[in-house]
């Protein structure tokens, strides 16, 4: 950092709001921020003390830039936009594979109801949830579609399906039907999902009743089943009518450097699911906790309204979502907010302390292997090949910033230098460096290789044609296959204390790097032993492969399955083609054309 360089920055940046993005010694960008007075802020990370976790931060810090914003709302969703396209280390963000499942009502012409999990891709839809599990919205789902017979497919065809047959369809792919029958099932199921089940439950009890009377036992059975399910799925959701209502609670507790978010999401009155963060705190918790309200409505349908902490200010976050914010003082609402932050607290408090030493022993494992090799190793790259008696040859590069893998940079390759692992070592780093150079690309400090003398030579022969000035090491391993040392470009071997950190570090590395090798070999092989067969069989087409590979299950229950009863699935022809060529190709007389491996790398 050129010290009085950055001090001149600082002196000139304006009183005015706007965002703000530290930058490191690559010029990556590792902290985005967002401020009423941008003068102000940006210089308090640069003059005072902090807490550990900042000075970390600042001491990463090489440069910042900013963008001055006519109002502090523009200033947030710049910073959401800069964090959702930089993806920042330092900044707390929402990211969640784990969204919970939603009952979706299209807006189509003639509409379906189907579970969502995605909320974002079809706006127009209207969305009834989150249901706690996908069993419960399946369980709904079936209870609606046995009650109103909306379009089942995705796309229409040109005949009644079994669906229409069992008048759970009103079959508009070959019969007229008036769009206000549709509008009309939309506003009860509607009412349904909103708790209001009792004209729907009169209407059942009456129709059966009427059956009753009329001796058809059967029919008048399907009803009570009905009116069965309808309990049970209220009773199990808890969509009841309740005058407390559906809300999203979020609250924020903040210690030690780290902060802890939790967010109800009630509905009905019920606390249905739970959202829990908890991360480093860089910036003010206030800033960031706004940061993560914004990512996290840009994921999820808008709240009936959102209830948040009395001591914020919330004119920004009004003005970015469009849903009405609550305030409380007292009351249930005020209670809900308690409950939140008590929960973050403990939250906090519980795992703080595992946390933290995680933190330390990833630290402690980073500055050992800079000590090992002699320059700080703040990124490390690893790399492993993986092959059957030479065919199907890949390679894995994993990339560790900081004791941490940063999976937005692994890549994988397809290679063409056969089963020696020499050979393989030099073509992947010369084609991963190349390019690298080419597109001025991150490069690591360092590279770690799985496996001895030979495959650091032949590393330290691609990276010093390249001109470059990287640290070489290989993972030196036991008699049980585990990394007990590493060996540096000189062949001299350095113990590694099996208790400490590093060691630990070590052994993630390598099985990660295993790992990722050894999937992407086996996919490719997979999808070149069912291409090189079915794919070249007459009257097979990509339709019937995957209604094949469907009811079998696999390839290999395929291969073990008779002519009859392949023929049970596809017609008579082409199943008896694929059984032939199923068995010839056991005996070795089938020949398939050979899967062109490419020259592409792939993320």
């Amino acid at each position: 950092m050129d010290r009085e360089y950055i001090k001149a920055k600082l002196a000139n940046l304006p009183n005015l709001p706007g965002s703000y993005q530290m930058k490191d010694k690559d010029g990556e960008i590792i902290y985005v921020g967002k401020a009423k007075n941008l003068h102000n802020r940006v210089n308090q990370y640069f003059v005072g003390a902090h807490d550990f976790k900042t000075t970390k931060m600042v001491s990463n810090i090489d440069d910042f830039d900013f963008v001055v914003t006519a109002s502090e709302k523009e200033a947030l969703v710049l910073e959401i936009n800069l964090i959702k396209k930089h993806r920042p280390k330092y900044n707390i963000q929402f990211i969640d594979d784990s969204t919970y499942p939603y009952i979706k009502l299209t807006r189509e012409e003639y509409p379906r109801l189907v579970i969502a999990r995605d909320t974002r891709k079809d706006k127009k839809a209207r969305y009834f949830g989150p249901f706690p599990d996908a069993t419960a919205a399946r369980t709904t789902l079936k209870l609606l579609q046995s009650m109103y017979p909306f379009r089942r497919c995705a796309k229409l065809g040109t005949k009644v399906c079994l669906y229409y047959h069992m008048k759970q369809c009103l079959g508009p792919c070959c019969c007229e039907v008036d769009p206000e029958v549709y509008r009309t099932m939309a506003d009860q199921v509607t009412k349904f999902l909103n708790g209001d089940t009792k004209e729907i439950e009169k209407e059942l009890k009456q129709k059966m009743l009427d059956a009753s009377e009329r001796l058809e036992f059967e029919e008048a059975n399907e009803y009570k089943q009905t009116l069965e399910g309808i309990s049970n799925v209220i009773d199990k959701q808890n969509i009841e009518m309740d005058s407390r209502g559906s809300r999203d609670v979020f609250a924020w507790y903040a210690d030690r450097g780290y902060m802890a978010i939790t967010g109800f999401l009630v509905r009905s009155g019920t606390v249905l699911n739970k959202e829990f963060r908890l991360r480093p705190l860089y910036g003010d918790a206030e800033e960031e906790f706004d940061s993560f309200l914004i990512q996290y409505y840009e994921e999820h349908p808008a709240a009936r309204e959102l209830v948040l902490p009395n001591e914020m200010n919330i004119d920004t976050i009004k003005e970015v979502l469009d849903m009405p914010v609550f305030q409380p003082q007292k009351g249930y609402r005020q209670r809900l907010i308690d409950m939140c932050v008590e929960n973050a607290k403990k939250q906090l408090d519980l795992k703080f302390e595992v946390v933290e030493h995680q933190d330390q022993v990833t630290e402690q494992a980073v500055k050992q292997l800079s000590e090992l090799c002699g320059r700080t190793m703040h990124r490390v790259e690893l790399f492993d090949n993986s092959h059957i008696s030479g065919t199907f040859t890949v390679a894995a590069c994993v990339v560790y910033e900081d004791g941490m893998p940063d999976k937005k940079d692994y890549r994988l390759y397809k290679l063409h230098t056969g089963n020696s692992d020499v050979d393989s070592m030099k073509e992947v780093l010369y084609r991963r460096y190349f390019r690298l150079l080419k597109e001025n690309g991150h490069l690591p400090d360092g590279i770690l290789v799985d496996g001895g003398r030979p495959q650091i030579d032949a590393a330290a022969e691609i990276i010093h044609s390249l001109n470059l000035d990287l640290v070489i090491m290989g993972l030196v391993k036991d008699d049980r296959h585990s990394t007990s040392a590493l060996m540096d470009e000189a062949g001299n071997i350095k113990e590694i204390d099996r208790s400490s950190g590093l060691f630990f570090l070590l052994t993630r590395m390598q099985d990660e790097v295993h790992r990722v090798a050894i999937s992407y070999h086996r996919k490719l092989r997979d999808k070149a032993q069912t291409k090189s067969i079915l794919d070249e069989i007459e009257g097979v087409g990509p339709k019937r492969k995957r209604i094949l590979l469907k009811t079998f299950g696999s390839f290999t229950a395929l291969k073990h399955a008779s002519e009859i009863e392949i023929a049970k699935v596809i017609p008579q022809e082409p199943a008896h083609k694929v059984y032939e060529a199923l068995h010839e190709e056991e005996g070795g007389c089938y020949n398939g054309p050979d899967e062109n491996q490419g020259t592409g790398e792939t993320a």
